[in-house]
């Protein structure tokens, strides 16, 4: 297996370069830090991060990465956690992967060497060497909202697909049949399952879906209102846009609001991931609402039951129909 010192030689450069670049220091020139990650990936190098993370004792913290520190939801699932490690007596250090593999295995690098007593990660969509190598040491390591194939690792996550019929099932009995799905990226677990279950729900409604009334975002705002901008544009446009979550119906909203259109009278707006201030719009918002402090707190009981070397199962709860006024409701309930 290949050594720091033979990347060095690999790539030409000190072996204190090479450590430069693996912590991800702003000294070195882009020309170097290419060279170095060339010289990386051409050798299959891993820095022993976890190797270097054994310890003799506690330090009574843990780590949590969470996929975009903006959205709402893991917001609140970071609170969750949070709370519910500081009434156990941990500490919790926070980082943010912002939906990248490479800012994720920072954190995984960074956490690892402050030596905490264990990980609670929401995956990007990549199950880097890095993440793989901490999972096969033994490390206590609990996925939170998210898993990655191939992986045996105890998750903690919500399923939204019995509320994602009950949404399907709920907008038929409106009288709306054209619903269009901006549905997450195919890369993330939770994409592709609301992707699947959102399929399912038409068909058992008897629902056809055109081609084009299904568009994957990237669980970003942007991408929420480019691809409502598409789907208004067709020649058919739907008449109700469901929004894989709720960054990208916050996007779907400002699409529409700019065309001068109304909810629910031009187009209804349905979103999965409710958010506090959906209640507070006109009118407000029909959503799939996630259990995120349940979430974020059986996440803790989960992970701290692997660090004390207790066997765990993996959590899954479920998500449930939150009915507003946004797809044409007289009421909410």
């Amino acid at each position: 297996m290949a050594g720091i010192k033979d990347v060095a030689a690999h790539a030409g450069v000190s072996v204190a370069t090479v450590s430069r670049v693996l912590n991800d220091s702003p000294r070195v020139s882009e020309k170097t830090r290419d060279k170095v990650q060339a010289a990386v990936r051409a050798l299959r190098y891993r820095p022993n991060a976890v190797a270097r993370s054994l310890r003799t004792e506690a330090t009574q913290t843990l780590g949590l990465i969470i996929g975009d520190i903006l959205n709402p939801f893991f917001a609140v699932l970071a609170r969750a956690v949070e709370d519910e490690a500081r009434a156990a007596g941990y500490t919790v250090v926070i980082g943010n992967a912002d939906e990248r593999p490479e800012q994720q295995d920072h954190y995984v690098r960074t956490l690892l060497e402050q030596q905490v007593d264990g990980l609670l990660i929401c995956p990007t969509a990549e199950a880097t060497p890095l993440v793989e190598d901490c999972v096969r040491s033994g490390s206590p390591v609990v996925f939170l909202d998210r898993t990655l194939p191939g992986l045996e690792v105890p998750s903690v996550r919500a399923d939204g697909t019995a509320a994602i019929h009950d949404l399907v099932r709920h907008i038929q009995r409106l009288g709306r049949r054209r619903i269009a799905f901006i549905s997450g990226p195919e890369l993330l677990s939770t994409g592709r399952e609301r992707t699947r279950a959102f399929h399912e729900a038409m068909r058992a409604c008897g629902l056809e879906v055109p081609g084009e009334y299904v568009e994957a975002g990237d669980f970003q705002e942007a991408s929420g209102r480019a691809i409502t901008a598409r789907f208004l544009d067709l020649p058919e446009p739907p008449e109700v846009i469901f929004a894989g979550d709720n960054l990208m119906a916050l996007g779907a909203l400002d699409e529409i609001r700019a065309r001068g259109l109304r909810i629910p009278d031009d187009v209804a707006l349905a979103s999965f991931d409710d958010v506090a201030w959906f209640l507070h719009l006109d009118p407000p918002i029909t959503a799939i609402a996630q259990p995120a402090e349940e979430l974020g707190r059986r996440a803790v009981r989960v992970l701290l039951d692997r660090v004390e070397g207790h066997p765990v199962e993996s959590v899954v709860l479920p998500a449930r129909l939150v009915i507003r006024r946004s797809c044409g409701e007289t009421e909410s309930k």
